[in-house]
């Protein structure tokens, strides 16, 4: 191996950060189911190399059906395999660049598909909620395992760097044959991929009146444009979602959501906005009684043309139809706003 470190990638190589993030993707959300055979045999390696003896392994069809086992001390016997392999491609790449490729492909694995997060984390949270921490105990995160996946995939297959083999092949084993995984040094937890996942049109998980993950044996998580919502939400349509859930919800989240699904129109209609002051063909409403909460203000904006009614929300300390109006322009001047949009 040349003692000289790569310091700069080609445009050509640079371009391939894509294509590796969209591979691992794939992986990453991958709804087959584990063959346990295989996820056996390259959790067996896997523990091999860090000196252990083979683990009592134990499958699961979902987080849910964690709450059976009953386990109590965890202790994660994950960090030979990356942190080796970290270190030895560290050594062959300098550090601006390896900042650089690890910003696109570690960090970007994980903070550019922010679902990523969104589906494991209500995944581990059920999972560590019955585990009993000791000093020591360190999460095994699938995310992490899967973005460094992605960062050595690139430096080997693109930046060929060296590598020791033996450590890589099972890497790359565990990360496609096994799904979300909690171990101990004398037992580990598979659990099983979900059945189905979906995205809406940014990426994000979501769906409408289903589960946006699902697994095999019915365990389910709800979803609303990468918000994670609770079942009594996830299970309608937002059109018919209730207004009287935003005085209820004690979740800022949870209530900007039911706000988007529900829709301006309609919260004004079925919560009985008061209108507070009016101003040519701008109304100032409010929504105060009951909510418990921050108020709700909207100005309400009909267009003389069409006579087309618009609604956009305001802040709470807004006075007047006409600070309004102000507010949403960016705080013009009305004497330099003569003409209603």
């Amino acid at each position: 191996m040349s003692n000289q470190k790569i310091d700069k990638i080609a445009p050509k190589q640079e371009a391939l950060i894509s294509v590796y993030l969209d591979k691992w993707k794939k992986i990453i959300f991958s709804t087959e189911k584990i063959h346990r055979k295989k996820a056996t045999k390259s959790l067996n390696k896997a523990y091999a190399l860090n000196g252990l003896s083979k683990p009592r392994i134990i499958f699961l069809d979902s987080p849910a059906a964690i709450e059976s086992i009953g386990l109590q001390v965890w202790i994660e016997p994950r960090g030979k395999l990356y942190s080796y392999l970290s270190s030895q491609f560290q050594n062959q790449i300098e550090n601006p660049l390896w900042h650089i490729i690890s910003a696109k492909l570690f960090h970007g694995s994980i903070n550019e598909h922010a679902l990523l997060i969104n589906l494991y984390f209500p995944l581990e949270s059920l999972i560590k909620n019955h585990l009993y921490r000791v000093d020591g105990y360190e999460t095994f995160e699938t995310k992490y395992w899967l973005a460094y996946s992605c960062l050595f995939d690139f430096c080997i297959s693109v930046l060929n760097c060296a590598y020791p083999a033996e450590y890589w092949y099972i890497m790359q084993d565990v990360a496609e044959n096994c799904g979300l995984i909690f171990g101990s040094e004398s037992v580990a937890i598979i659990c099983d991929r979900p059945t189905k996942i979906s995205f809406d049109n940014q990426n994000r998980l979501h769906a409408e009146a289903e589960p946006a993950i699902q697994f095999s044996d019915g365990y389910s998580v709800y979803a609303y444009h990468g918000v994670i919502i609770p079942e009594k939400y996830g299970l309608s349509l937002p059109q018919k979602w209730q207004s009287e859930w935003i005085l209820e919800e004690e979740s800022a989240k949870l209530r900007h959501v039911l706000i988007q699904g529900i829709g301006y129109a309609r919260i004004c209609e079925e919560l009985k906005a008061v209108e507070l002051d009016l101003w040519k063909d701008y109304v100032l409403l409010g929504i105060d009684e009951g909510l418990g909460v921050e108020p709700l203000y909207f100005l309400k904006m009909i267009c003389p043309s069409t006579k087309q009614i618009h609604l956009l929300r305001v802040p709470p300390n807004i006075n007047s139809a006409k600070e309004a109006i102000c507010w949403m322009n960016w705080s013009i001047n009305l004497t330099d706003f003569p003409m209603q949009v």
